[in-house]
């Protein structure tokens, strides 16, 4: 049985574009830019915080969209098979009622991240509150919730290929104690 080969998360761009990013891993030069450009991690730490943070993005733009019954992050969520979250609904018969349940779950992996890959892939779930599809008209709701949404999903994508070669996050929060009187969410790099 041959070994699985690790996903690859450019396939979707053009091969000069995904080269030229193996080329910065390989120069260990993608975790700078990357850190450059994000170069703290969101303060977003429980499954409270998290449902509060997707509420927010909710209401400034889904207003009519159903009510979310949960958001949490969810270790069972493998990034390595693709899934860096989940939009489920739940029809449940109560009585002569349809209740329906709309659940997001979001990959843990995404506790350790900066606060613009955390709201790409809150803004990817709930676009799907009114969108089903990955369509045109889907991204263009991604669009109106995120404008950089393109740039954020392809940042994030390279960041998941350096992840996959190295090994080791570039982002982990750091205790408040640690910080004096500024809160969680400083750059530390690992090992």
């Amino acid at each position: 049985m041959r070994p699985k080969p690790p996903p690859n998360y450019l396939a979707a761009y053009p091969a000069a574009l995904a080269d030229e990013v193996r080329r910065l891993i390989e120069q260990n030069r993608l975790a700078d830019a990357l850190l450059r450009k994000y170069p703290l991690a969101h303060e977003v730490r429980t499954d409270k915080a998290l449902y509060d943070f997707a509420q927010e993005i909710k209401s400034a733009h889904l207003r009519n969209a159903g009510q979310l019954s949960m958001v949490c992050f969810d270790s069972r969520l493998q990034v390595m098979q693709h899934a860096l979250g989940t939009h489920t609904r739940i029809a449940r018969v109560q009585g002569t009622k349809l209740k329906a349940k709309r659940e997001i779950r979001v990959a843990a992996v995404f506790r350790e991240m900066p606060q613009q890959f955390l709201q790409m892939i809150v803004v990817h779930e709930l676009a799907h509150l009114k969108e089903a599809a990955h369509d045109k008209a889907f991204y263009q709701l991604c669009r109106h919730m995120a404008p950089d949404y393109h740039q954020l999903e392809f940042d994030l994508r390279c960041y998941l290929c350096y992840l996959d070669a190295a090994g080791r996050p570039l982002w982990s929060p750091v205790a408040a104690d640690d910080l004096g009187t500024e809160s969680i969410g400083a750059t530390a790099r690992g090992p």
